[in-house]
């Protein structure tokens, strides 16, 4: 069971690295407005959680033998066809929601984030002298 699990959060993990990335890279395009950075990057967490929250509610039905975690599970560790599907999906369900409750605490931080600096107007400091 160790080894579904393990599987799963390598392959749900990467998944959220990438969107991680990505939501980083539009972030770091946006770095010379901080209030737009963050709410950007909240917002695109807020759709990240959304998306994995779906995944999550579709995680029971969906064909195990189609799924990531499968493939990377060695042959050895993998549980018999009768119980794979219940196993498999209820496995993802839980990485799929603990990811999804990371990303809307990450989301909650920069939304937070965003609404100080907007209250406060606080932006870069100018480097040319006035």
């Amino acid at each position: 069971m160790i080894a579904i699990e393990d599987a799963a959060y390598i392959s749900i993990g990467r998944a959220c690295g990438f969107a991680g990335l990505a939501i980083f890279c539009v972030m770091l395009g946006l770095a010379f407005e901080p209030f737009m950075a963050t709410r950007a990057g909240g917002w695109l967490s807020l759709a990240t959680t959304l998306v994995l929250a779906f995944y999550a509610a579709r995680a029971r039905t969906r064909p195990y033998k189609k799924t990531e975690a499968w493939l990377i599970l060695p042959k050895a560790e993998r549980p018999p066809a009768s119980i794979a599907q219940r196993v498999m999906g209820e496995t993802l369900r839980e990485v799929y929601f603990w990811h999804a409750r990371q990303a809307a605490l990450v989301s909650a931080v920069l939304l937070g984030t965003s609404t100080v600096l907007q209250a406060t107007g606080w932006t870069w400091p100018s480097s040319v002298p006035s």
